[in-house]
């Protein structure tokens, strides 16, 4: 895999959407249909060298504030709970192993654990939703999906 800068437009979108200068490189990924980001493939490693465990991450403000309330409401013991162990593992593997495909700097240390660095069930639903968005078996991610009403027409895969 061949890792895509974000355009300068979209950095500038990015940079106030997380309300900060990123600290690493990264490319949008999965936008809304009108073309604002919703999921950024982050590079494995931050500029300076740092291991970065969440390599997709969610950027839509609507859909991050909904998933947020999820798990203020106990959704991610919720979701754990309802979906196969297996399957997670699954999911987790294969985030691993994208994000060691992606990895650029392979002389630098590196992160570790499946869907946003988690190693054995369920983290964050930001990541988990992230990662079933652009296309991958993410069983926890597919039930926030629907939880929060993220219908597949309204957001496209632009990766290369």
């Amino acid at each position: 895999m061949t890792f895509h800068d974000a355009s300068g437009d979209d950095l500038l979108i990015l940079e106030d959407l997380v309300g900060r200068p990123l600290a690493g490189r990264c490319a949008v990924v999965v936008r809304r249909l009108d073309g604002s980001p919703v999921v950024i493939e982050n590079e494995p490693h931050l500029r300076d060298g740092t291991p970065m465990p969440t390599l997709y991450w969610l950027v839509d403000k609507d859909l991050h504030e909904a998933v947020s309330r999820l798990e203020s409401g106990g959704g991610v013991h919720r979701f754990e709970e309802l979906v196969d162990a297996r399957e997670l593992q699954r999911a987790h593997d294969e985030y691993a192993s994208r994000r060691s495909t992606a990895t650029v700097q392979k002389h630098a240390a590196q992160a570790t654990g499946g869907v946003g660095g988690t190693r054995v069930g369920v983290k964050c639903l930001h990541a988990h939703l992230a990662n079933y968005l652009t296309g991958a078996h993410d069983p926890v991610g597919a039930l926030v999906a629907l939880d929060v009403g993220v219908p597949e027409l309204l957001v496209m895969d632009v990766r290369g």
